[in-house]
């Protein structure tokens, strides 16, 4: 189902209309460098909620991170967190943490809250741009309408680095498989559905470019946030939501692995599949992404405007714009230069991040270990 072609096209479209809402809590985004039934299912089938968390791009930033806000203990205590497919634990700062990001977070306080219970446990957890360490604590965690009871979550004594100072979330909540979260540890999701709180085994994302209407719907599919039939892709590894992708004459020679993940802002992949891509498109990478003169005839069979939204002389009169099609296909750009969607990582997987899930609406679906891809609106 996937291939170059639509790679190329997710990674620099836009998303269309928000669509329509039922239960929203806000969540943001911005440049970092990290409801309706499912079809044939009936309102009220089943055990359990369909809930509806909104997200909302960060005012000013370039698109490509998000982030929504939870609570955690009695009285509830709100926190801004990541909703990650990459990664499987939730953790916030304690409000005896001395990091500088700490102290620029909110920060959560156990003897503010009479259900909070302690471990004894401990916890360190890496990512591909920053780190914490902690203590495990239990809570109630609410995320929308949904009361998460007992949860072990992590709260951070030390985040080292510069990484996680100037960000405008607070922690991360992970909803990758379990088998990622430290040990000892039931992801957030899986105690959902533990606690028969969720009407199917399934949580969805729609990501929009616009000041409101993204959404992580949990239990249920929104079919107004997409058009078109969901393409089911297997998983081939139950511990980020990872799938096969074809073998493509421009990047991916014999097939390779992808994970879908909304931890991450743009699509990454390994150099060498990177620099074909770049090559293809016709562009020149700079130190941070930045791409020149993006001009190639291989680009003209692409169902997209390519008509850009930088600067004049620069991004948009470098690219043609097919007035026929509708507008989707948009470079990100910051002071002056136009931005490349693709970046390098160092591992074998490639990761499709944000700036792919505005293109197609995604469901992450646990019950049959599988991911839903339709066209989003």
């Amino acid at each position: 189902f996937i291939n170059q072609r639509e790679l190329a096209l997710a990674v620099l479209a836009g998303c269309g209309p928000s669509c329509s809402s039922v239960l929203n809590i806000p969540q943001e985004l911005c440049w970092k460098q990290g409801v309706s039934m499912k079809q044939g299912t009936k309102p009220g089938q089943g055990p359990g909620l369909v809930s509806r968390l909104q997200i909302h791009p960060w005012p000013g930033c370039l698109q490509v991170e998000y982030y929504g806000t939870i609570s955690i203990g009695t009285p509830p205590q709100n926190f801004s967190v990541v909703f990650d497919t990459g990664s499987s634990d939730l953790w916030v700062p304690l409000v005896s943490c001395p990091s500088l990001a700490c102290q620029t977070h909110r920060v959560f306080d156990p003897s503010q809250s009479s259900s909070y219970k302690s471990t004894g446990l401990s916890l360190s957890v890496h990512y591909g741009t920053g780190e914490m360490e902690g203590i495990v604590g239990s809570d109630t965690i609410t995320v929308a309408s949904l009361v998460d009871t007992n949860q072990l979550f992590g709260l951070s004594t030390a985040e080292p680095g510069r990484f996680f100072v100037h960000v405008q979330f607070d922690g991360i909540l992970g909803l990758g498989y379990p088998n990622l979260a430290a040990d000892g540890i039931t992801p957030v999701f899986d105690n959902l559905v533990n606690q028969s709180l969720l009407q199917e085994n399934l949580f969805s994302v729609y990501l929009s470019r616009e000041a409101a209407g993204s959404v992580v719907i949990f239990g249920g599919i929104d079919e107004s946030c997409f058009t078109g039939p969901i393409h089911w892709i297997p998983v081939s590894y139950q511990g980020y939501w990872q799938i096969s992708m074809d073998s493509q004459e421009v990047a991916c020679a014999g097939g390779c692995q992808a994970i879908i993940d909304t931890g991450t802002s743009l699509v990454a992949g390994p150099p060498s599949g990177i620099r074909s891509i770049q090559s293809a498109l016709g562009a020149r990478q700079g130190e941070y992404g930045e791409v020149r003169g993006l001009w190639s005839p291989w680009l003209l069979p692409f169902p997209w405007e390519m008509g850009g939204h930088g600067p004049p002389g620069q991004c948009k009169k470098r690219f043609p714009t097919f007035a026929q099609f509708p507008s989707r296909a948009q470079m990100q750009h910051n002071e002056g230069s136009c931005m490349s969607s693709f970046q390098d990582t160092s591992g074998d997987l490639w990761i499709l991040g944000d700036v792919f899930i505005r293109v197609y609406y995604s469901i992450f679906d646990r019950a049959n270990n599988r991911v839903g891809l339709a066209k989003a609106v």
